[in-house]
């Protein structure tokens, strides 16, 4: 008796069609671990420094850097796109941090998110255990301790820092000096940057001494002016962001700052600092007369300069 012959059935059309079809890959590019929003006008003599000690020993898609010009007329942007795609410029013809801060953030991706300035120096080490606290969730905003760099700068501004730096408010999760990160849920509460000078004190308001921190064993390099007269301008600008920012916004909460009595324990029990503490009283006072209302207004938006020096970045 013959086999039965067994006759194929017809694919269906949709069926023939897949059959056909060379496969495509519908996954999304995967997110970056974290986002660094770098603010830079005119920042030729220290960019490459900066983006060269982020990308030191990162892995593949483990940052995102969006250098964000602002009014440039340097090579800031050439020097930054000389890294590649490792790095994203973006570019504006405006000259404003808050400008540069927010075109930054609506190109990041990734999180945490952090907000560095272009003169900071930072391992990729403390950028990721700055990173694991934030994901942990234990808090909302951090940053690094600050390391000053005071090797150029004269005796008056090794001083004034070595006397500022034991302020008790230092001890609260101070943010800001260069550097600060937020978690995704703190970047929600965040949105859009106002139109403001003190940026960093604003972030540092908007989150209670419980919800923010500086990480442990970790630092940014932070180079202070050379100058005692570089110092006091810059020192002048921030206590007028500090008194814009109250002004505008009177609902945010002052942070812990400690009291005069603790600083002044602090420098009592630490007799190399004896010398150092009527400059820093010194600085202190003359910053707050010439930041008043109604005062000459002409440093309102100077930078200090003596800081940025020519660094290779090949």
């Amino acid at each position: 008796m013959p086999a039965e012959t067994l006759k194929a059935e017809p694919l269906p059309v949709v069926d023939r069609f897949a059959k056909t079809m060379p496969m495509f890959s519908l996954e999304l590019p995967e997110k970056p671990e974290m986002s660094i929003v770098i603010p830079a006008h005119n920042e030729e003599a220290v960019i490459g420094r900066c983006l060269q000690s982020l990308l030191r020993g990162a892995r593949d898609n483990e940052l995102e850097i969006i250098v964000a010009c602002n009014g440039c007329t340097d090579r800031t942007a050439e020097i930054a796109s000389s890294f590649g795609g490792q790095v994203l410029v973006v570019e504006t013809t405006t000259s404003s941090k808050i400008a540069a801060l927010n075109q930054g953030d609506r190109a990041a991706t990734g999180f945490p998110r952090f907000y560095l300035d272009a003169d900071v120096v930072i391992s990729i080490e403390a950028l990721r255990r700055t990173a694991d606290l934030l994901r942990s969730g234990t808090c909302l905003a951090a940053s690094p301790a600050i390391e000053w760099d005071l090797r150029r700068c004269n005796w008056f501004v090794w001083a004034f820092y070595s006397v500022w730096e034991q302020q008790p408010y230092f001890d609260n999760g101070r943010l800001g000096a260069g550097l600060y990160a937020v978690s995704e849920e703190g970047h929600a509460r965040l949105g859009e940057f106002p139109p403001i000078t003190a940026d960093d004190e604003y972030v540092r308001r908007k989150f209670s001494d419980q919800e923010r921190t500086t990480v442990p064993g970790t630092t940014i390099q932070v180079t202070p002016p050379r100058t005692l007269g570089d110092l006091i301008r810059i020192k002048t600008r921030s206590r007028r962001g500090t008194r814009e920012l109250i002004q505008k916004f009177p609902e945010l909460k002052q942070p812990t700052v400690g009291t005069r009595g603790q600083l002044v324990m602090r420098i009592a029990v630490r007799p190399w600092l004896w010398l150092a503490a009527p400059v820093y009283a010194a600085v202190v006072v003359l910053t707050w007369w010439r930041s008043r209302p109604g005062a000459d207004r002409s440093v309102a938006w100077e930078r200090d300069l003596t800081s940025r020096t020519m660094e290779p970045h090949c």
